[in-house]
């Protein structure tokens, strides 16, 4: 039976690029001058927003995604996998020049990695382009970062959300390197924040505060929940009602890429399910654990 867009009433919406995960096993991350050698290749679907709404889908939520793609074979890679994994299309953007867009990334035999980004038709969304009619119903709309103007995308669908659409927002290095100032619309907006550490003592210029303190400053600025990752270490959560920090669950490392998105999919999971605040982050904890 055929489905119509109008049927496709997703409980959540990612928007943000879309590529392919272009990932190279290195013995090591070469630094400035040094050279290292590639064991091996693979070829992924990919994009920070696009892997959180694969796993919402993965864990059973109806999901769709805003993203640009191109008439090329790392475009149908991508439509694809979202088809596969029952995430719907009916707010896929297709281009019919360009190319879609690529995350070179390097691995290391310790898992960690480095990536480089060519944006292709990622940054060549207009507001124009986007249907509202699919995102009056969704319940939580999912931002993440562009490299260039479809930020301002992002920005102008604010005033078409409907007033009950939860925002999470997760900016990235990439976002937060703009400031908090070029920031503010979109974190006005915003009901949950989702930020590793790093990334929000820059985001907010402090390297000495506590996390908590921070915390405290953008709630006090009207952001409900700010979700602190930290890496290996666990994560720091805080909301009007209740902190906690959250232990990672023990794991053999194969490949970091990613675990933070996976993070994303087992938070909004339980936020959908109405979990408390610790509940959630034990259980993004868990489905990070998994992608690692």
């Amino acid at each position: 039976m055929e489905i119509l867009d109008n049927d496709l009433n997703a409980e959540v919406i990612g928007f943000g690029a879309l590529n392919v995960d272009k990932l190279y096993s290195v013995e090591n991350i070469a630094g400035h001058d040094e050279e290292s050698f590639i064991k091996s290749e693979t070829d992924t679907p990919g994009g920070s927003a696009a892997n959180t709404i694969v796993g919402l889908a993965r864990l059973g939520c109806s999901t769709s995604f805003i993203g640009k793609i191109a008439e090329d074979d790392d475009g149908d890679l991508i439509e694809y996998n979202l088809a596969i994994n029952g995430v719907y299309s009916n707010n896929l953007i297709y281009s019919e020049t360009g190319a879609t867009g690529k995350c070179l990334g390097f691995v290391d035999s310790n898992g960690e990695r480095c990536l480089y980004i060519d944006p292709g038709v990622n940054d060549d969304i207009q507001i124009g382009e986007i249907n509202p009619l699919n995102i009056m119903r969704c319940k939580i709309m999912h931002y993440t970062s562009f490299v260039g103007d479809s930020f301002k995308a992002q920005i102008e669908l604010l005033d078409l959300l409907n007033d009950e659409t939860v925002l999470s927002f997760d900016p990235g290095m990439l976002y937060v390197q703009k400031g908090f100032d070029e920031l503010e619309p979109i974190l006005k907006r915003t009901d949950i924040l989702l930020i590793n550490e790093s990334e929000l003592r820059l985001l907010c210029n402090n390297n000495k505060a506590s996390l908590k303190e921070l915390a405290v400053g953008l709630l006090d600025f009207g952001i409900e929940t700010v979700v602190i990752k930290q890496g290996s270490k666990g994560v720091f959560a805080m909301s009007n009602s209740q902190d906690c920090f959250v232990e990672s669950y023990p794991c053999n490392v194969v490949d970091t890429t990613a675990a933070g998105d996976s993070f994303n999919s087992g938070f909004l999971y339980a936020y959908l399910k109405e979990y408390d605040l610790e509940k959630s982050c034990e259980i993004g904890n868990w489905v990070a654990s998994k992608a690692i």
